[in-house]
C-alpha cells in the first residue's frame, strides 16, 4: 500500500531536477550535457536555471534585427553622427597610449578599435540591459532558428563564468546575450579576450585597456592585414559585374576577372590580393565597392556588410576629427 506513495515521491523528486525551469523546453538535456561533459553540479544549475526568465522582447527584438530591417542609407544614419564622431575622439584622447600599444602588437588602427566600441555600446555608454543568462537561455530554448547556436553560447557562458569565477545571474548584455564594451559572444570572450594591462584578469566589462586589446587580438585573428586599406568605391557597367556582388563577404574574386566584368579598378591600390564585391543601397540606387581582407575580417565581428562599412565609415570619420 505504501508502493504509490513512494513513487508519486520519486517521481515529485524527479520532476524538480528536470524541470529547473518550465518556460525552458529540453533544459534538462543540456543541464544533463553540462554535467556529463564538464562536470557541473547539477544541482547548482537546476537552482540557477529557477531563476532564469524568459523574455519576449528578446524574441521580437532577434527577429528584426537592423542590418536586415533597413536600407543602407538609414542603418548608416544610426551610427554616423556627430555624437559618435566626437565621442570617438574622446575616447582616443583618453585612451591613446593603450591604442598606440594595441596597433604595434596587432597591426589594427586606432581608429577601427574605436569604432567598433563605438557601433557596439557607443564606447561603453551602452552595454546591454539583458541578463546575459536570460538572453542566451531564452534563445537557446525557445528560438528555434538559431537553437544550436545559442545552446553553444549558452555552454560557453556557464564555462566562462566558472573560469573566470563570475557569478552566473548577474553580467549583463545585449539582447543576444553579447558582453562588455566591445560585445564579446561568450565563446569569443574565452577564445579572443586578452588581459592587455597584465593585473591577471581579462575583464572587457568594465576595463577599456583589456577591451582594446581583445578587439584588435580578435580582428588580427581573423586575418587582419596590418597596412592594408579596407574598403574601395568602384563602378559597375553591366549586370555581369552587377552579378559578382551575390558572391559572399569573403575576398574570392581576382582583379582581371572583375575589370573584364566591368568592374572599374581606378580607386584600388596595386595588388595581387583577391576581393569581394559589395553594393548598399542608396536613395538615388545600390552603390557598388570593392572589399579586401580587411573588410573581411570586420565581418567576422558581425557577419554583414552594413555592419563593417559602418564600422570603417566611422572610423574615417574619427580619424579626421582626431588629426584637426
Amino acid at each position: 500500500m505504501k508502493k504509490p506513495l513512494f513513487i508519486a515521491t520519486l517521481m515529485c523528486i524527479l520532476t524538480f531536477n528536470v524541470y529547473a525551469n518550465s518556460e525552458l523546453p529540453d533544459l534538462a538535456v543540456f543541464i544533463d550535457e553540462m554535467v556529463s561533459k564538464h562536470n557541473f553540479d547539477r544541482t547548482e544549475l537546476n537552482e540557477a536555471f529557477a531563476d532564469v526568465e524568459v523574455k519576449k522582447s528578446i524574441l521580437k527584438a532577434i527577429s528584426r534585427p537592423a542590418e536586415k530591417s533597413k536600407p543602407w542609407y538609414d542603418y548608416r544614419n544610426i551610427f554616423i553622427t556627430d555624437k559618435r564622431i566626437s565621442g570617438g575622439v574622446k575616447f582616443w584622447q583618453q585612451h591613446a597610449e593603450t591604442l598606440a600599444e594595441a596597433e604595434q602588437k596587432y597591426g589594427v588602427p586606432a581608429e577601427v578599435i574605436i569604432a567598433i566600441l563605438g557601433v557596439e555600446t557607443r564606447y561603453g555608454g551602452n552595454v546591454g540591459g539583458y541578463r546575459v543568462v536570460d538572453a542566451l537561455s531564452t534563445l537557446a530554448f525557445r528560438y528555434p532558428p538559431r537553437s544550436p547556436f545559442f545552446r553553444s553560447e549558452l555552454e560557453h557562458f556557464l564555462l566562462l563564468t566558472r573560469e573566470e569565477e563570475m557569478s552566473r545571474l548577474s553580467p549583463v548584455g545585449s539582447y543576444a546575450g553579447a558582453m562588455g564594451l566591445g560585445q564579446f559572444m561568450p565563446s569569443s570572450y574565452r577564445e579572443y579576450a586578452v588581459d592587455f594591462d597584465g593585473d591577471g584578469k581579462r575583464d572587457i566589462w568594465t576595463n577599456p585597456v583589456d577591451a582594446i586589446g581583445s578587439i584588435a587580438n580578435y580582428l588580427k585573428r581573423h586575418g587582419w592585414v596590418s597596412g592594408e586599406s579596407i574598403v574601395h568605391l568602384t563602378s559597375v557597367d553591366g549586370n555581369e559585374g552587377a552579378d559578382l556582388a551575390t558572391k559572399g563577404l569573403k575576398p574570392s574574386l581576382n582583379r582581371l576577372d572583375l575589370q573584364n566584368a566591368g568592374v572599374s579598378l581606378q580607386n584600388l591600390p596595386v595588388g595581387e590580393d583577391k576581393l569581394a564585391l559589395i553594393s548598399l543601397t542608396q536613395k538615388s540606387g545600390e552603390e557598388y565597392w570593392l572589399a579586401r581582407q580587411n573588410f573581411y575580417a570586420i565581418t567576422r565581428y558581425n557577419h554583414s556588410r552594413m555592419y563593417a562599412m559602418a564600422v570603417t565609415q566611422l572610423a574615417e570619420e574619427i580619424s579626421k576629427q582626431y588629426g584637426q
